[in-house]
Order: structure tokens, then sequence, then C-alpha cells
């Protein structure tokens, strides 16, 4: 898992698998981060994993978020940043695969934020929606290649999303929360599914 929240490692993967990424640079260079900014801007920070949990054990967060290139100053030394390119989205899409089984709700937030999870998630508006068949098994491939059985993937649909160009990786958080989702009560079945059938025959305790 902590292999798995790498987002570098993410985004290579991903990548590796055929899925469509957006254009990024890790880098702690101005001039580079500038030049990035130059060709495919708007650009947009983020974080290369979770924050840790602070003393009172309390995780933290940082968003997405547009960042202006006039900005980049000689503090990027400091350490490496990880930038994209924005992609010109219709709405965003949280796909949750436990085992072999796939659920995928389309996510919309009544401002239209960038990041929807700075919001107020009881103000979200969700609608089912059929993954491609090509997203699906690269995402299988991708849980297999860290060695996982559950994940939960973000993408951008720039389209309908019913072919597989119109879905962008985003991310994939192996130790995602769910329980928020309209088909809860599914994805907890399914896990039950699989750790009543890891326990059969002296398994996994």
């Amino acid at each position: 898992m902590t292999a798995a929240d790498f987002k570098p490692a993410q985004l290579q993967t991903a990548a590796q698998l055929g899925l469509a990424v957006p254009p990024t640079l890790v880098t702690n260079d101005v001039e580079h981060a500038r030049e990035f900014a130059a060709e495919h801007g708007p650009v947009i920070y983020k974080t290369f994993r979770g924050l840790p949990r602070d003393e009172d054990g309390c995780a933290g967060a940082i968003w997405a978020q547009r960042v202006a290139p006039d900005t980049f100053d000689d503090s990027l030394k400091v350490t490496a940043h990880l930038f994209q390119a924005e992609i010109p989205k219709i709405g965003d899409v949280r796909v949750t695969v436990v085992g072999r089984r796939v659920f995928a709700q389309q996510i919309a937030a009544p401002d239209g934020a960038l990041d929807w999870r700075r919001g107020d998630w009881d103000a979200l508006r969700h609608a089912p929606i059929a993954v491609p068949a090509a997203i699906e098994a690269a995402l299988h491939s991708y849980l297999n290649a860290f060695g996982l059985v559950f994940g939960c993937f973000d993408f951008a649909l720039t389209g309908a999303g019913d072919i597989p160009q119109d879905w962008v990786f985003i991310g994939c958080n192996p130790n995602g929360q769910w329980g928020w989702l309209p088909d809860a009560a599914d994805i907890t079945t399914a896990f039950a599914d699989i750790l009543s059938t890891s326990t059969e025959g002296g398994g996994a305790r």
C-alpha cells in the first residue's frame, strides 16, 4: 500500500497499462516548472501522497489546486514538486474495484470545483456509469501490479464516457473511503465475499 500510494509510481504504472494520464512534471527547478506551464498551462499542483497524521491523530489534506507560473520562485528548490496539466473535464468518476467487481459513479460538484473532495460531500451528485472494457481490464492489471485486491480510482471524464479515450487517469487511493457512495452496500457485499472465500478451508483468518 505504501508503494501504491506514491503518485509518480501510480502515473507510471497507469501509463504503462495504456491509460491516458495528464502531462506531468516532477521537479524542483524553477525554469523547468515555468517551461512546463508555458507549454501545458493551466497547471495544477498536487502532493506526492496523502499527508501523515498529526500529533492529535488527525489526517490533513492538500487539495489539487491551480497554480500561476508567476508565483514560481526559488522556494521550489526546497523539494520536488508535482505539476500537471489541467484536464478540460466535463465531470469526474470514482471507480471502486474490489476483487473482480467494479463499481463506478460519475460525480458532479454543484460549484464545479476542480477537486470535488474539498467541498460538501453531501452536496455531490452521483450517477452510475459504465466502465469501458479496456479501462476495466487496465484497472485489474493495475491492482495486480501492486499486489492489491482493492483500490479507489479517480478519473477525469472528457466526454460521454462510452469510449476509453474519454477517461483520463488521475490517481488511485489504495485505502480509499467508499461508505459515502450510493453503492456502498454492494461494495460491502463484495468485500464480504472476498473475506468469506479466503477463509474457507483454513485460509486467512
